[in-house]
C-alpha cells in the first residue's frame, strides 16, 4: 500500500478556493475549540484534514474537513449513528455523513457543534479512553 501524502493544515488551506478559506479555517477552530487535544492529520491525497483521538483515519478519527469547489464538507466517519435534531447531515453511505458549509454562517448553525461533540464522545468511548485522556 502506498504511503499517504501528509501535509500541514496550511497546505490544505492553499488547496482551497479563495472564498472558502474562511469557512475551512473557522471549521478547524470550532473542532479544536471542542477538542483542543484532537489529533489532526492532513492527508493531501484525500484533500482533507481528519480529527480524532489518534492518527488512524478510520479507527481513531471522528470528523474531517474536506474543501470542494463550492463548499466545504464537515464529515463524520460514523455519521449514521449521530443524533441530528437539526437535520443537517447528508449522504447515502453505509456509515459516513457530512454537512455542507458554504459560508462562515453555516459553520455557526445550531447543531454543528453538537454533532462534533457527539462524534468525539463516541470515538473516545469506543476507544476506551479514560476521563483523564478525554
Amino acid at each position: 500500500m502506498a504511503k499517504a501524502r501528509l501535509g500541514r493544515f496550511d497546505d490544505l488551506v492553499r488547496l482551497s478556493n479563495e472564498p472558502l478559506i474562511p469557512v475551512v479555517e473557522r471549521l478547524r477552530a470550532v473542532v479544536l475549540e471542542i477538542h483542543p487535544d484532537a489529533c489532526e492529520v492532513v492527508r493531501l491525497g484525500d484533500r482533507a484534514a481528519t480529527y480524532g483521538c489518534g492518527p488512524r483515519k478510520m479507527i481513531d478519527g471522528y470528523a474531517y474537513i474536506m474543501p470542494f469547489k463550492s463548499w466545504v464538507n464537515l464529515g463524520f466517519y460514523r455519521g449514521t449513528s449521530l443524533t441530528d435534531p437539526e437535520k443537517l447531515l447528508e449522504g447515502t453511505g453505509a456509515r459516513m455523513r457530512h454537512v455542507k458549509m458554504r459560508t462562515v454562517e453555516d459553520v455557526e448553525r445550531p447543531g454543528v457543534r453538537g454533532l462534533i461533540r457527539e462524534a468525539c464522545a463516541e470515538r473516545r468511548a469506543a476507544l476506551g479512553l479514560s476521563r483523564a485522556e478525554r
